[in-house]
């Protein structure tokens, strides 16, 4: 189903396709870019194009942010260049005559790729596992709440009185399901037809939560995937007059939304797996049980990647099917890890711990750095929890809030080994950014709870 370039340019030729989206990710997991004319993308602009490097140094408004090393006022905001990855090419069935590129971020002097460009990190993790002769492949599910109404109206409303799609909880609900399937049904098939090999959507177990859930692919490929579903299943939702959001917890009274990432190490050739051992403990291999090692004695550390913002930390509540420990156990969602495909070659860790508003580079990159440190420093796995984790004591609490993880961040050893010292400082400004607006903000609850009373 992969769509070549020499097919863009017939497609171009013959008025099938024209426009091009070329798109880098940010900070935050978003597609960011530009939209080409089909013929001049395909007479040129497929071998780069520029963009003002204040992209990877903004928040969420997309506010320039002091702070950064790597680019600022003081430094101009110059380009960095975008070299679409032809590999990552596809139609896109959902946008009129239209096709999209990812592009790798190059500084514009010397295209040397931007380290601390999100595509960047994974790739380096990548080439770590590569010269070890290993291969990893990644799942990452996403969670979302899918509201009947516009998100021009849910802006002009304040994002007050949001209503639902559905009035109650719908996990596995195939009726209130049905009632959303002119969504649902086009992001199944919106995304097949992007190369996107979709498995499954769900209700999830809120009012209006839903899943979507995607065949498992080398780590890169996955991530690539992660980003522009993302972008797709707003783009769907919008173009239908509903509006879908990827906030971790939107809303106290209801769960969070996450996105558990599946992962598992394979032959260089993708064709062997080295977690699965059929004579080891659950059918895990030695190598396997070093890798979950890693995770856990580095979980504190990698925690930022997979909770980056203020909101993520809503979600860590006993009782919700978000985690609270980072312990690892077999085939319980109450651990941060989960064993899944016990005794299979289809054996694999679960990490329970990221909030569907992560950037999937980011964390697969962590998670990864995190693995090969087990392996590298050969570490020894604890025995598997077993119970509920929400009351387990003594146990390895995953971070509170983002005060913590971006402690537990600037002190990781690991991390600017594998990352770089300089990658890191970057996202601990990212953090520290996050934090200091949260900060000086006052909320809803604090008016309503201390208006009178205080």
């Amino acid at each position: 189903m992969s769509y070549s370039f020499e097919q863009l340019k017939e497609d171009v030729a013959a008025g099938r396709i024209d426009t091009v989206l070329a798109c880098q990710v940010d900070m935050q997991g978003r597609l960011m870019g530009k939209r080409f004319h089909a013929q001049y993308f395909v007479d040129s602009a497929w071998q780069e194009t520029h963009s003002c490097n204040y992209l990877l140094a903004t928040d969420m408004e997309m506010e320039t942010v002091s702070g950064y090393k790597a680019t600022s006022w003081e430094k101009g905001y110059g380009d960095y260049t975008m070299k679409p990855d032809l590999s990552t090419l596809r139609r896109i069935p959902w946008l009129e005559g239209t096709a999209l590129v990812l592009c790798d971020m190059l500084d514009h002097h010397t295209h040397a790729e931007v380290p601390h460009s999100p595509r960047a990190i994974l790739k380096k993790q990548i080439a770590r596992l590569e010269a070890m002769g290993l291969k990893a492949f990644m799942a990452s599910e996403l969670e979302f709440f899918l509201f009947d109404q516009t998100y021009d109206d849910a802006r002009q409303s304040g994002y007050r009185d949001l209503q639902l799609v559905s009035g109650y909880n719908e996990d596995y609900h195939i009726f209130q399901t049905t009632k959303e399937e002119d969504v649902m049904r086009a992001i199944r098939n919106g995304l097949q037809g992007a190369d996107i090999p979709v498995e499954n959507s769900k209700g999830e177990a809120s009012a209006g939560q839903e899943e979507i859930n995607v065949r498992y692919a080398d780590a890169l490929t996955m991530a690539d995937r992660h980003a522009i579903i993302k972008n797709g299943c707003k783009e769907i939702a919008w173009s239908r007059g509903k509006a879908i959001t990827f906030l971790a917890k939107w809303n106290y009274q209801a769960a969070g939304s996450s996105s558990h990432i599946h992962q598992s190490l394979w032959s260089a050739d993708g064709k062997t797996p080295k977690f699965f051992d059929k004579d080891g403990k659950y059918g895990m291999s030695e190598q396997m049980r070093q890798y979950v090692a890693g995770l856990l004695s580095h979980a504190s550390e990698i925690t930022y990647f997979l909770a980056p913002y203020i909101n993520s930390y809503k979600r860590f509540m006993a009782g919700t099917f978000a985690p609270t420990k980072a312990v690892w156990s077999k085939d319980n969602r109450t651990a941060g890890y989960r064993l899944c495909g016990e005794d299979t070659k289809a054996i694999r860790i679960e990490c329970r711990v990221g909030g569907s508003d992560l950037n999937p580079y980011l964390a697969f990159a962590a998670l990864l750095a995190a693995g090969i440190s087990g392996i590298e420093g050969k570490m020894e796995l604890e025995a598997p929890f077993v119970g509920d984790a929400y009351g387990g004591k003594n146990v390895r609490e995953i971070p509170r809030t983002l005060r913590a993880a971006t402690e537990a961040l600037t002190g990781s050893k690991m991390l600017r080994a594998a990352f770089g010292d300089e990658v890191i400082d970057h996202y601990v400004r990212a953090a520290e950014w996050e934090q200091e607006e949260y900060d000086r903000r006052v909320t809803d609850w604090e008016v309503a709870r201390g208006f009178e009373r205080a």
